[in-house]
């Protein structure tokens, strides 16, 4: 896909993706990528000057995820978006953690009274590779790219990030379906269609932290004034 930004793996027609060789940073890294995350919105709500990164760079498709804890312990997503063509880390990390923060269009911006119910999730996509059908790829491993024809000469498209068919309890058929539903697909889905598809899979890094943890890490150093 060209380097138009993905909402939460909703994506529009385009070229292929910028596929990657080898592994992403490690986790170590990834947690370093997240906190830094959180140090955008410091840098955006008490308008400071960001800190240069201290992650190593690199070049990788990567979607920030930015989820709300509610009262109950439920995760609410809060905001989800990435790109699927490769980017500087650097500045990919700086672009999505701001822009799945702030101009998601399915949410509101998010508040500087959120914050502290946050928690931040990047991932990093390596390993594109075509299936040969439709059910080639593995829950829980697997990202998926689909795209195909949506009648009257329009070709629709869609991604779901490696751990949605997992953390949504899906079966492989259901996500597939939910994929397509995704794309903007609103006729009947059958076994014609799936078979039609054009899928891609990918595999992804991926770490998490929350706004608790991160302030333990980052408040000794004085980098995030009391929200």
């Amino acid at each position: 896909m060209s380097s138009a930004r993905l909402q939460n793996g909703e994506g529009g027609s385009g070229g292929r993706q910028g596929a990657m060789s080898g592994e992403p940073t490690d986790s170590l890294h990834l947690e370093e990528q997240c906190r830094y995350c959180f140090d955008v919105l410091h840098a955006h709500f008490f308008r400071t000057e960001l800190s240069p990164p201290r992650f190593p760079g690199g070049h990788f498709p990567l979607f920030v995820t930015w989820n709300k804890i509610d009262t109950r312990g439920n995760v609410v997503l809060r905001g989800c978006i990435g790109n699927l063509s490769g980017i500087d880390l650097h500045q990919g990390i700086v672009k999505y953690a701001s822009a799945s923060a702030f101009d998601d269009r399915r949410f509101s911006p998010i508040a500087l009274q959120e914050v502290k119910g946050l928690e931040c999730s990047v991932t990093l996509l390596h390993h594109f590779e075509k299936a040969n059908h439709h059910l080639d790829w593995t829950i829980g491993r697997h990202g998926l790219i689909i795209e195909f024809e949506g009648g009257r000469g329009s070709l629709l498209s869609a991604t779901f990030l490696p751990s949605v068919c997992q953390d949504q309890g899906w079966s492989q058929q259901e996500c597939i379906d939910s994929l397509i539903r995704k794309a903007g697909y609103k006729g009947a889905i059958d076994s014609s269609l799936r078979s039609s598809l054009s899928v891609t899979r990918y595999q992804g890094c991926k770490a998490t932290i929350d706004y608790p943890r991160y302030r333990r890490e980052r408040g000794g150093e004085g980098v995030w004034n009391a929200a």
